[in-house]
């Protein structure tokens, strides 16, 4: 081995790590690697290096730090490298139209790794083939990428940022033309070509001589304004929002939302958010949260609370740190507080957004030209909403890749997507963004809840004149931990093939009769002709959805980017069916009975859910 190094006795870990050592520019990478090898610690070089990142839903996320496996200089260049060979193939004016790259505020000092120097080495690999590059100049939302893409019609966007992944992480996300984040084949074409280029093109390392090139531009004045100018579209109640009296508690967790959201609200005439100051300034340390995902729930939000409290406010908004998804919070009038799932903000997100359109549109005929989506794994109440209003709901695969992509399919053919959104807390509320969007969401929901409050109403009183209007639905989900991918494995292919008969589902669970199988692993639904999903299917995860007769449904998939094996379960009430202390019990026994008899937590050895 070079530098010096003695064999690891791995011909296969020797290349590779030999490979890199030949490669990797940066010194803070390169002696970790060394490091490990003086040291002959064989296990940790094998983690670093026996397998290369792959396009997950969310492009690539990973730790940052040495190695093929890890967000790191030499990683980002080989990517871009391969990202940008295949945009070469894909398009014959590349070179006329560019990409934007964007980033957040993330970085790893140990291994020198730093979201801006990510973003500035993948214009560099993009300038030396004489591509232009949009590159912000400053901290981004993840939105102002996909929003770009679409407003300068350009052919690519990537977003450096690991959204709400612990601290040492870091990702690669990827937008195509059409303004949305790839989808197969783009992923499989990429990687292949990721592979083809692996050496460092000779000025793919020259990060500061490609920020003095004329290729390079500065989008983010003119993107800043253009942005806020597109959300206004979706303000109708100027006038309230001007008088409105009710505080609002904002906080970035440590990420780039503050400034923007503070201008989203700006944009409404809305009165600017109280902003909690532990947390509203960018830090990669993310001091104050253990993990910083709004979507824990409360943990995140103690510091929002206690600003609430101090000064009066009824209702707190968080962004993830880079701020493409929104959580919020209701003090209720037990002085406790609610924090909403992300089903019933798509709830009200959805019912406003339609209210609105309403009251614009007195033409009838209008609304079989909208749609709105949500994925298989969120509430079904978009449909019942759609049912009994008249518009179109349709069912993607988990992940806003899906929503966007399907949302331009149909802006395509002349339609109006009104909204999209997942129950992990992400909302579409404008075509502007085919990706979920925290910094509209949150103007948007501004506005919500300052017109509500002019109806003496809340929130928490809303969701409720929802259920009771299209019907409750209740969900529950949660999660298992699982590393061992041969526990994950017979799990799964212990429900295929119930009874020990192959593609043979279960027909019960426990009390409770199925009445529907969807399996998208291998493409059998009971509800099509011929047992064929209409969903596109992946033999590569675990996704298998049951639905019950008495309106249950229940989903179980494993993770695409994490250790868990995950659990969504809803149970749709007809309009009118509210006794919901006896549907909450329902849904309840709905789910033990799911854990225990299709699960079996005990049995697998599946870690719960940390409280």
């Amino acid at each position: 081995m070079e530098n010096g190094s003695s064999s690891t006795g791995d011909a296969e870990l020797d290349r590779a790590v030999s490979q890199w050592l030949r490669y990797d520019e940066n010194p803070k990478t390169a002696s970790m690697v060394q490091d490990l090898v003086r040291d002959g610690a064989i296990e940790a070089l094998k983690k670093c290096f026996s397998s290369r990142m792959e396009f997950g839903t969310a492009g690539l996320r990973a730790a940052m730090g040495p190695g093929t496996s890890c967000m790191n200089d030499l990683t980002i260049i080989q990517t871009t490298q391969g990202f940008c060979r295949y945009l070469e193939e894909s398009f014959d004016d590349f070179k006329d139209r560019g990409v934007v790259i964007g980033y957040d505020a993330r970085a790893h000092p140990p291994s020198g790794g730093r979201s801006k120097r990510f973003a500035s080495l993948a214009a560099a690999v993009f300038i030396s083939r004489g591509v232009p590059v949009h590159l912000f100049s400053d901290i981004t939302p993840t939105p102002f990428v996909p929003f770009t893409v679409s407003h300068m019609r350009l052919c690519a966007g990537i977003m450096v940022t690991a959204s709400h992944n612990p601290k040492q992480d870091n990702g690669y996300k990827v937008y195509w033309e059409n303004g949305a984040q790839i989808v197969s084949p783009h992923d499989k074409g990429i990687a292949k070509a990721i592979e083809e280029n692996l050496e460092p093109w000779p000025e793919s390392w020259s990060a500061e001589e490609a920020l003095k090139s004329l290729l390079l531009k500065d989008p983010y004045k003119d993107i800043h304004t253009q942005y806020f100018k597109a959300i206004q579209k979706h303000c109708h109640h100027r006038d309230i929002n001007k008088r409105s009296e009710v505080k609002i508690v904002h906080t970035s967790v440590h990420g780039v939302g503050h400034t923007f959201v503070q201008s989203a609200f700006n944009a409404f005439d809305l009165h600017p958010p109280y902003a909690v100051e532990e947390q509203k300034d960018p830090d990669p340390e993310f001091p104050t949260v253990k993990y910083p995902n709004p979507e824990e729930g409360e943990g995140v939000l103690t510091l929002s609370f206690a600003l609430a409290e101090k000064e009066g406010a009824t209702v707190v908004l968080a962004n993830d740190p880079d701020a493409d998804r929104l959580a919020i919070a209701e003090k209720q009038e037990s002085g406790q507080w609610r924090v909403f799932s992300g089903n019933e903000l798509g709830a009200l997100l959805g019912w406003w957004m339609f209210r609105c359109w309403k009251a614009q549109n007195s033409d009838a005929a209008g609304v079989k030209n909208l749609y709105m989506l949500a994925s298989t794994v969120s509430s079904k109440i978009l449909r019942a909403i759609a049912l009994k209003e008249g518009f179109h709901f349709e069912e993607t695969l988990t992940g806003f890749k899906w929503m966007g992509n399907r949302a331009r399919e149909l802006l395509d053919q002349g339609k109006m997507v009104l909204f999209a959104f997942e129950e992990a807390i992400g909302y579409m509320c404008s075509p502007s963004v085919l990706d979920k969007d925290g910094v509209s969401a949150a103007a948007i929901a501004g506005e919500m809840i300052s017109y509500l409050a002019t109806k003496s109403s809340s929130l928490s009183q809303q969701v409720t004149t929802i259920y009771e209007e299209y019907g409750y639905h209740l969900s529950k989900n949660s999660y298992f931990i699982c590393h061992d991918q041969d526990v994950i494995r017979s799990l799964f292919e212990r429900l295929r093939g119930h009874g020990g008969q192959k593609d043979s589902y279960p027909t019960e669970c426990g009390r409770f009769s199925i009445s529907a199988v969807r399996d998208l692993t291998t493409g059998y639904d009971s509800n099509q002709p011929g047992n064929k999903a209409v969903l596109p299917t992946s033999s590569s995860s675990q996704m298998i959805t049951f639905t019950f007769s008495n309106g249950g449904v229940a989903t179980i998939r494993t993770s695409g980017t994490e250790p868990k094996i995950k659990y969504y379960t809803e149970l749709c009430a007809a309009p009118g069916n509210s006794d919901v202390t006896h549907l909450k019990k329902e849904l309840d026994d709905l789910v033990v009975a799911i854990v225990e008899k299709f699960l079996e937590p005990q049995k697998n050895k599946l870690q719960p859910k940390p409280a």
